[in-house]
């Protein structure tokens, strides 16, 4: 079993350099994420803000990323998107999620704080469903 330190330092510092138009937008993400759970802690990986499961998990091959969640895809100017990993095990009949990546990724896509406020409960409800399949 191995367990992994959050390192809200390093993604505050992200934060503060980031410069694109969703910032805002990101930060109520980020929050969003971080209130789910308190065993869910946030790094810097794949040049971007990304969220994992902190607890204990057996050991497996790293390149797996079992206990990672969900991380930012900063690419688009017009939207903010997340991409849940695993969110292919989780039960989402709302079309939330989107995708049928056969790596098992699915994803989220916001445009605006208010898309944050009006899907907040989907975040937190697909983010709790991937830590119970991650403590099974």
């Amino acid at each position: 079993m191995t367990n992994k330190p959050s390192e809200p330092d390093k993604v505050n510092a992200y934060m503060k350099r980031l410069k694109h138009p969703l910032t805002k937008v990101v930060e109520a993400l980020r929050r969003t994420i971080l209130k789910t759970d308190r065993t869910i802690g946030e790094e810097v990986k794949w040049n971007a803000p990304t969220f994992f499961y902190t607890g204990d998990v057996p050991a497996s091959d790293p390149k797996q990323y079992r206990r990672y969640l969900v991380v930012f895809n900063l690419y688009r100017k017009d939207c903010i998107r997340l991409v849940f990993w695993g969110g292919a095990g989780v039960k989402d009949t709302s079309g939330f999620l989107e995708g049928d990546y056969a790596d098992g990724r699915r994803l989220a896509s916001f445009y605006n704080l208010k898309d944050v406020a009006f899907r907040r409960s989907n975040v937190q409800r697909v983010l709790r469903q991937q830590l119970k399949l991650l403590k099974e």
